[in-house]
């Protein structure tokens, strides 16, 4: 990653599940600087047993996500806003999978998220200014998301490659981290920001 992708610290790739006539593949290959939401939570069940006054027994539960924000952000075309306006359309079904790699310092992918089913709930555009490249800014990008895990960093080859998957009912909102809580949730809930180095626990 060179240039003006070169100062991002994530690399964001997403392709449609079915293609559209006019947006091609793939849908974004873009770099930004924030990433804050990749978060899985298990909501347990807790069955109180009777005659034990000092114990709890803990079920697993559904497990819900957060939704991923992507900010500050450039890609090379305008076809993030055309997913979006498209996907909001009454009876539409646009969904897209994808990955989000985390760089090293030096560029290098250090670790990878595999997001399927997302679906683009907010993007907004930055304060206008006249620029001397031919990128396209992305103040914000937030989206909904089917599952999350996390997987080897090298494109969209590796996420076939992964069963550990964890069907949601909720969104995806981008900042990176993770941690394990003793049977109740996973989180990746730490942020990440250009210019820092990125850390990840419980990997």
């Amino acid at each position: 990653m060179t240039g003006l992708m070169g100062v991002f610290r994530f690399e964001v790739l997403l392709d449609l599940d079915d293609p559209l006539p006019s947006v091609t593949s793939p849908l974004c290959d873009g770099a930004f600087a924030e990433c804050d939401g990749l978060e899985l939570t298990m909501q347990p069940a807790t069955v109180e047993v009777g005659g034990v006054n000092d114990a709890q027994v803990h079920l697993i539960g559904r497990v819900t996500g957060a939704q991923l924000v992507l900010r500050r952000g450039m890609t090379s075309d305008l076809q993030l806003w055309t997913w979006f306006t498209q996907g909001t359309r009454p009876g539409a079904v646009v969904t897209a999978h994808g990955q989000v790699t985390v760089l090293t310092a030096a560029g290098d992918p250090a670790i990878a998220f595999a997001v399927d089913g997302c679906l683009p709930v907010r993007i907004k555009a930055p304060g206008l200014q006249a620029r001397g490249d031919q990128a396209v800014a992305i103040e914000e990008l937030a989206l909904v998301y089917r599952s999350l895990r996390a997987v080897p960093p090298g494109g969209l080859g590796a996420v076939a490659a992964i069963g550990a998957s964890v069907s949601l009912s909720a969104g995806l909102s981008v900042s990176g981290g993770g941690s394990l809580s003793a049977g109740a949730s996973f989180s990746a809930g730490a942020s990440f920001s250009a210019g820092a180095s990125a850390s990840i626990g419980g990997f």
